[in-house]
């Protein structure tokens, strides 16, 4: 990149300014860079660059991502404003270049420039990116030294840092603290604390927020309705739908797509689908949100389906995000029909190496029981992380193939990635109803002492059941009582069924016993446990259980068929 001269003319300078604005605003990078070839032409050889045009063509190149190009014109300027380092800090910041942006105004602290509002703006959303918060907390007390600690644009920028951070706590302080609150503060504390799921927190904010007379926006309420669609509280959703429509935002994009994700999480899919109805031009947002809803009910797959065909007719853009909900429909209703043409779709319009997009199309084979089609997608993924291996263990888990299990497991560990308790939880199920007892519970020992992970209950009762399988059922006992959980009758439910297997009544009884005071009403119990009398032809004590089993639980449930 060749220094910038100045123009010959100040005429010919205000008119390279004027340009370079108006090719930021109609996104013609082309255009714009035709302008500074121009102003390097016309340039004398003994003049320096013209601080104000090499400002602009910083933020000119920052504007479109080339970085690179924007510091090269930074580096070459002999001097430089505030607005010069604020502009290339803001690009770094911008672009996802976080280290840069802080490497940058730690260059620009040591120089002696004295950074204004907006520096100070740009580098905390830096810190944020980087998630540092020690940076965060040493660009906060720079702040706080200067005369910008009371601005609100810098308080609102150090606010959402240190959210970003995870420091909630600072930003409650710092949020309370501040003298005059705008609309940015709160909307920049409410969306922390649904980012960090504080949703009862975003809640009362928002309750706050009106009581202090404070008017929301659009984007108030988005995160208000994400709050109640991650708590499930319909009554809120249909007092906020109330506000958008009193307050005129009914049009706003952003609100609509909002209220149908959040009556969709709360289940209120028919709401959801009247507020769809009635948009003028439904988008990928609000269709990605409504069908999203659908996956999590089986009973409304087939709209999801004929919604999907409806947007494929009206030739609205369809991502992956969208597709990826469209194959969790077919798995919960194991639709591999609809699920390949979903696949046929992909390959003939969506890039490759969409990893969300391929491990839902690697769980959807694997429940519709497709398990050589889950296998050959995997095997087709360009990229894989942890979700991709623990689908496709999964997969071998519920088709027995145990071993098949064991050795992807390796194999992942081989590639370096990390297993979570969830791939630990589909290991246990394989080795269990494989037989592999040995292996199982060497991955048990292994998910503590290696990788560090707290067993849940789930956990526990595999490895329950993975040892009273096993006819271990003295150590699995004694398993079951070292637990610290509350939630043990899954475990004393895999105790009672191997017992019943191996014929170990003294064992059976006291399960049996737990089981009743834990959860009198369930039948199944008292079923089993019945017929482990029946089987050793204690015929009364058979008898005796069946009766309980009319007076408390609710009876045996009658099977019927899914078709």
């Amino acid at each position: 990149m060749s220094h910038v001269n100045a123009p010959k003319s100040a005429a010919a300078l205000y008119s390279s300014l004027l340009l370079l604005q108006s090719c930021i605003g109609a996104n013609a990078f082309r255009q714009g860079k035709s302008v500074h070839h121009r102003a390097i032409i016309t340039s004398s050889a003994s003049s320096p660059p013209d601080l104000h045009l090499s400002t602009k063509l910083v933020m000119f190149y920052s504007h479109f991502g080339d970085v690179a190009a924007a510091r090269a014109v930074f580096d070459g300027m002999p001097h430089r404003s505030v607005v010069s380092w604020t502009t290339m800090v803001s690009g770094y910041a911008k672009n996802s270049r976080p280290q840069e942006a802080l490497e940058l105004f730690a260059l620009m602290h040591r120089s002696g420039a004295r950074p204004n509002q907006f520096t100070f703006g740009s580098t905390a959303r830096a810190c944020a990116g980087a998630r540092c918060a020690r940076s965060g907390e040493q660009v906060h007390a720079c702040a706080a030294k200067g005369r910008h600690a009371g601005d609100m644009f810098v308080q609102s920028a150090l606010m959402d840092m240190h959210l970003r951070c995870g420091s909630v706590g600072d930003a409650m302080r710092l949020f309370a603290e501040m003298e005059r609150k705008d609309l940015v503060s709160w909307n920049a504390l409410m969306r922390g604390f649904v980012e960090r799921e504080h949703c009862s927190d975003a809640l009362g904010l928002f309750a706050s927020m009106l009581r202090d007379g404070m008017l929301p926006d659009h984007f108030t309420f988005g995160s208000a309705l994400k709050a109640c669609g991650a708590i499930s509280v319909l009554f809120n959703v249909e007092l906020i739908h109330t506000c958008i429509i009193k307050l005129g935002y009914w049009d706003e994009k952003v609100a609509t797509a909002s209220l149908i994700d959040s009556y969709a999480k709360c289940r209120s899919l028919s709401s959801a689908r009247v507020i769809y109805d009635s948009m003028c031009e439904p988008d990928l947002v609000s269709s990605t949100a409504l069908i999203s809803g659908y996956s999590m009910d089986r009973n409304y797959s087939d709209d999801a389906m004929k919604l999907f065909c409806k947007i494929h007719r009206k030739g609205l853009r369809i991502d992956g995000i969208l597709l990826s909900s469209l194959l969790g429909v077919c798995a919960n209703v194991t639709s591999v029909k609809f699920g390949t043409q979903i696949h046929a779709y992909m390959h003939k319009k969506q890039p490759m190496g969409d990893l969300a997009l391929d491990n839902a199309l690697v769980d959807m084979y694997a429940k519709s029981g497709e398990y050589l089609d889950s296998r050959r997608a995997f095997d087709e993924m360009p990229s894989r992380n942890v979700i991709s291996w623990t689908s496709l263990i999964t997969a071998c888990a519920q088709h027995g193939f145990g071993e098949d299990a064991v050795t992807l497991f390796a194999r992942m560990e081989e590639d370096g990635v990390k297993p979570n308790d969830v791939t630990f939880l589909s290991l246990l199920s394989a080795c269990s109803h494989s037989g592999m007892m040995n292996k199982g519970m060497e991955y048990f020992t292994s998910m503590m002492s290696k990788y560090g992970i707290d067993p849940r209950a789930k956990h526990y009762s595999s490895a329950i059941d993975l040892l009273a399988r096993g006819g271990q059922l003295e150590d699995a006992w004694m398993l079951l009582q070292k637990t610290n959980t509350e939630c043990k009758s899954s475990m004393y439910g895999a105790m009672l069924g191997a017992c019943k297997v191996h014929g170990n009544m003294p064992l059976g009884e006291t399960a049996a016993k737990n089981l009743f005071s834990i959860d009198p009403e369930s039948s199944v119990n008292y079923a089993v446990l019945a017929n482990m009398y029946a089987e050793s032809c204690l015929w009364e004590d058979a008898q005796r259980t069946r009766k309980l089993l009319a007076e408390t639980s609710k009876g045996k449930e009658v099977g019927f068929s899914v078709i």
